[in-house]
């Protein structure tokens, strides 16, 4: 890592060194983003510029979820690509099951109101009972299913206590996603959710204009 970054770090003090490789990890690593009080090259516009070029270096950014937190995730070019790799794409059952926790945990409570409208995170579990009626994957596929999405970060399992019921949520790796990638992914699961609705044809044709825009210009 110290040869990776040396480049990059050479103009700085052993201490600076120190706090910009200390918040790297931490927003490479963290399973939350991570608020910048603890770490001075997050708080600082020129390191915090010198933490984006090191995270560069291996096809991610540095994203700002809230006030003073960030944490890590892949480029929108990269994420791209990454799509692009049949071998990089969840199987479809797996997909199935994260548009369904998708839509009941986000995608409802935010037409009632709940969750603002670039939120990927919900206090709002989607039941399992609800998800086995409303999937037409077998029970022990569906199932399946969640574990691995729960392995791979992408839903967390929420269990009841008092008067909540339990249920799965979207998972931490939603916190990684670039403004762009949140923009897409609200736009797929409108798609998903409602393929015959006007917002869905908007955004098809919004996306046919953009593709026959990119064809003229190249």
């Amino acid at each position: 890592m110290s040869e990776l970054f040396e480049p990059l770090l050479r103009s700085y003090d052993e201490k600076r060194r120190a706090e910009l490789v200390a918040a790297y990890m931490a927003v490479e690593h963290a399973a939350a983003p991570v608020p910048e009080v603890r770490f001075p090259a997050l708080r600082e516009p020129a390191p915090r510029r010198t933490l984006e070029q090191m995270l560069a270096l291996g096809g991610r950014t540095l994203i700002r979820t809230g006030k003073g937190e960030w944490i890590s995730g892949y480029r929108d070019d990269v994420t791209a690509e990454l799509g692009a790799d049949p071998d990089c794409v969840p199987p479809a059952g797996d997909r199935a099951a994260l548009v369904l926790v998708l839509i009941h945990a986000v995608a409802i409570p935010r037409a009632a109101g709940l969750l603002a409208d670039d939120s990927w995170m919900s206090p709002y579990p989607a039941p399992l009972e609800e998800l086995r009626r409303r999937s037409q994957l077998p029970v022990g596929e569906l199932e399946a299913s969640l574990r691995r999405l729960r392995a791979a970060g992408l839903v967390a399992q929420v269990k009841a206590g008092g008067d909540e019921s339990g249920g799965f949520v979207p998972g931490p790796q939603f916190q990684r996603l670039t403004p762009a990638a949140r923009r897409r992914l609200q736009e797929e699961l409108i798609l998903a959710a409602g393929p015959g609705s006007p917002l869905a044809a908007a955004i098809r044709a919004r996306r046919r204009g953009r593709e026959n825009d990119h064809g003229e210009a190249s």
